[in-house]
């Protein structure tokens, strides 16, 4: 959310940005001037040395946040000189009230697009950085760590809006897989700790599929595929209950195995 009233600013530098101060005056000298005309650029520069003080102030503003200092401080001058090559004084509005929306949004853009682990929709990136200032905001004013509910109401969203905001939130930062856990001799890797592939569901899958196979072979292959797989005896061994010859214990076994194979075939 883009706030451009000037009391949500209080303590910005206002010897820079009131009407009649330096900054100001370098800013319409300069923009009075041609985009050709040869002192254009080092009053150009000198704007934005004369306005640093504003950009500084709104980088503070989001320090604390896990991003160094210095890369908050240079987005936000890369705001800053975004908006004073697109400032038009003819449009009535003062430069303040047209910076200080640009450079946010240069800050919130650094915040949305490299600080975070794992890629998430940009509406719950915005929602994370509304519930973050809503957080500060009323830990100041309640005098209490906020509930759901009171963010939910500051942010005019319902409580299940930020507890997904809350729920994206944790893909602001990762954890490494050999970060240690325990202690002693019990200490071991989050990695450590993960489950692996397991093979019984492919089993289990497999045996389910097994039974109606099973079902279609006649009495007598159902039998030699139970002794031989089940049971686990031998061809001769079956040969002997059945009573043929092993060879063709051979036959019925490899012709049943065939239809087991074609029905699961079918079944995947």
């Amino acid at each position: 959310m883009i706030i451009t009233d000037r009391p949500a600013y209080a303590g910005r530098p206002n010897h820079v940005t009131s009407p009649d101060s330096p900054a100001t005056q370098l800013l319409n000298a300069m923009a009075a001037l041609p985009a050709d005309h040869p002192s254009r650029p080092a009053l150009r520069d000198r704007a934005v040395e004369a306005w640093l003080p504003l950009a500084n102030h709104l980088a503070r503003r989001y320090c604390g946040r896990g991003e160094p200092s210095e890369d908050l401080v240079q987005t936000a001058a890369m705001g800053l000189i975004k908006a004073i090559d697109k400032f038009d004084p003819t449009r009535g509005v003062d430069f303040a009230g047209y910076a200080i929306p640009t450079i946010i949004g240069e800050l919130k853009r650094h915040f949305r697009d490299r600080t975070w682990d794992i890629r998430v929709p940009r509406r719950l990136q915005e929602l994370r950085l509304a519930i973050s200032d809503a957080n500060s905001s009323l830990l100041q004013t309640l005098g209490r760590s906020p509930t759901v509910a009171d963010i939910a109401a500051h942010l005019k969203l319902t409580e299940e809006e930020v507890l997904e905001g809350l729920e994206g939130a944790r893909a602001y930062n990762a954890v490494s897989l050999s970060t240690p856990i325990g202690d002693g001799a019990r200490a071991t890797e989050l990695g450590d700790t993960l489950g692996g592939e397991d093979g019984e569901f492919a089993l289990a899958d497999l045996r389910v599929a097994l039974g109606p196979a099973l079902a279609l072979l006649d009495e007598r292959e159902q039998k030699i595929v139970t002794l031989r797989f089940y049971g686990n005896l031998t061809q001769s061994e079956i040969a002997e209950q059945i009573g043929v010859s092993q060879m063709h214990i051979s036959r019925l076994l490899a012709r049943a195995l065939t239809k087991l194979r074609a029905q699961l075939a079918d079944a995947y």
